[in-house]
């Protein structure tokens, strides 16, 4: 079992060690789909992330190449890892000059002082955080930086909070969130981005099917949450098909610097 995070922190969903690595299984297939409806992210976040005179940067967690393209969009040298072999088949689709391995954050098959920065994006919370701090810690050259950054739906916002709870979403900005990171790494610091994402109702459906809880539940859990969805949407909320909607989100992006 990974270790507990200090009182008063967190590491993501709380979650016993082998729910969390079922519900990280969840996203070994549908890569297409994943890529085609899970947001980007903003420039903002990467630009904040990057020290200057970055070269070389790993993008842990890689996925499909979500992040990966604001790495690869500043001229960096970029290797991608993820646990997953269709996700990051879209992914050297998309990114072929991207090195891209199987591996995860506890073992990521990098070499050793290698990398400027390491960035994990929405993946911190299925890691191991002391395991996966000591890995980045040697691949990271040193003063290096460690980028943890989490698209997150804004529930200020009041239909945005209820849409999330009908969504079963655990990506919602948590005020007092701090993530763990090992004793490698010190001076952690925060930044948040607030951004919108233009969808229509179909592209939240399709949204829904990409996340953790919808892939893992029953077919009966499936259908009632298709059907909340569709009536707060079109019913109570009284969007039309192919309308465009303004969907709120915040990212929130820590760095912090290898000892």
């Amino acid at each position: 079992m990974a270790p507990r995070p200090p009182k008063g922190t967190s590491a993501g969903p709380k979650l016993y060690e082998e729910r969390r690595l079922e519900l990280g299984r969840s996203f070994q297939d549908g890569g297409e789909h994943y890529d085609r409806v899970r947001p980007g992210y903003p420039a903002d976040s990467a630009d904040w992330l990057l020290p200057e005179g970055t070269r070389d940067a790993a993008d842990i967690g890689a996925g499909t190449g979500k992040f990966t393209s604001l790495l690869v969009e500043r001229g960096l040298t970029v290797s991608a890892v993820d646990p997953s072999t269709d996700m990051l088949t879209q992914l050297r689709k998309t990114y072929p000059q991207v090195i891209a391995l199987e591996g995860t954050a506890e073992a990521t098959g990098l070499a050793d002082s290698a990398f400027d920065v390491v960035s994990v994006a929405q993946a911190w919370h299925w890691c191991d955080p002391l395991a996966a701090s000591t890995e980045i810690a040697r691949i990271l050259r040193p003063h290096g930086v460690i980028g943890l950054i989490w698209n997150q739906l804004d529930t200020s916002v009041p239909w945005v909070h209820r849409l999330s709870r009908i969504m079963h979403a655990g990506d919602v900005h948590k005020p007092d969130f701090r993530p763990v990171v090992g004793p490698e790494f010190a001076g952690l610091e925060s930044h948040l981005t607030r951004w919108e994402d233009p969808v229509t109702p179909a592209d939240i459906l399709e949204l829904v099917k990409s996340r953790s809880y919808y892939l893992r539940a029953n077919d009966a859990t499936r259908a009632k949450v298709m059907g909340n969805l569709q009536w707060y949407l079109f019913e109570h909320l009284g969007h039309a098909q192919g309308e465009v909607i303004p969907l709120p989100y915040l990212t929130q992006s820590w760095r912090a610097r290898k000892v």
